[in-house]
């Protein structure tokens, strides 16, 4: 069988397209980049989505943890620390039994005991939780002669944070959040390891790569190949957000703009 036949057998494996049984014997190498490549299908759907509405709740989170009122400071106090205070592994084991049991009382909750969502749902949950932490931050960094300025000019309520308060914000806290964002990335390989079981053989990019070890005797050579692919969608990611972030600061001289730099978690 040809390079391109087995593209087209494997390359959408992981959303239920094509070949449903895995090669068992004689993997080649352009078995497993396909394989593992149709794996990141996945890995990218848990990350694009989980930034994308994680940001959203992220900057509700930050803005009831900055509120003078206790009714809203203390349920993000409280929603923060619980995320950020435990592992993301506990989290998957924990919501994926939770999910099993609405499930048990419902049958309207059985998507959430998949991983497309149940696991989605995890991911969003813990990134808004660190990245609501990173825009209250921002938020308690933001120059007081800045919104002094905006006093001044008469800038006051949603006009004022519209233009002022929310732009500062982003600007102070984006490198930190693109980093939070990379390892959110990274942070899907868990997925299939923490209690969500894989529905037909479609799991993601670590799924086939621990597949083809397991198959190959080798880890040698699945695992770079899996680190090869998360090191290009990095740099996807790091592109992406410095465009944002040059966006954000096109406002600043030259050189005070910050560029983005990778500093990845050394633990979560």
């Amino acid at each position: 069988m040809s390079c391109w036949e087995t593209v087209q057998k494997y390359a959408f494996q992981s959303i239920g397209y094509g070949e449903r049984t895995l090669p068992r014997a004689d993997i080649t190498l352009c078995d497993q980049f396909t394989l593992i490549g149709s794996g990141m299908i996945m890995n990218v759907y848990f990350g694009v989505l989980a930034v994308v509405f994680g940001y959203v709740f992220a900057n509700a989170l930050a803005m009831a943890k900055f509120a003078g009122t206790r009714w809203t400071r203390k349920p993000a106090e409280w929603f923060i620390f619980l995320f950020r205070g435990s592992p993301l592994f506990i989290q998957f084991f924990f919501a994926y039994f939770l999910f099993l049991n609405l499930k048990g009382m419902s049958p309207i909750f059985s998507p959430l005991s998949a991983a497309w969502l149940g696991a989605l749902v995890v991911l969003f949950l813990n990134t808004a939780a660190y990245s609501g932490e990173i825009f209250y931050g921002a938020l308690n960094s933001i120059p007081k002669g800045d919104l002094e300025a905006a006093d001044a000019y008469g800038f006051s309520g949603w006009k004022k944070f519209r233009k002022i308060t929310w732009p500062t914000m982003m600007r102070l806290a984006w490198p930190a959040y693109t980093n939070e964002a990379i390892f959110l990335f990274h942070a899907t390989t868990l997925v299939f390891f923490s209690g969500f079981p894989v529905w037909r053989q479609q799991g993601d990019a670590l799924y086939y790569a621990k597949y083809i070890a397991d198959k190959t005797f080798n880890p040698f050579v699945p695992y770079p190949i899996l680190a090869g692919y998360f090191i290009v969608l990095t740099l996807c990611v790091i592109g992406l957000f410095g465009l944002i972030n040059t966006r954000l600061n096109r406002h600043l001289p030259r050189a005070r703009r910050k560029p983005i730099k990778l500093r990845p978690n050394l633990i979560r």
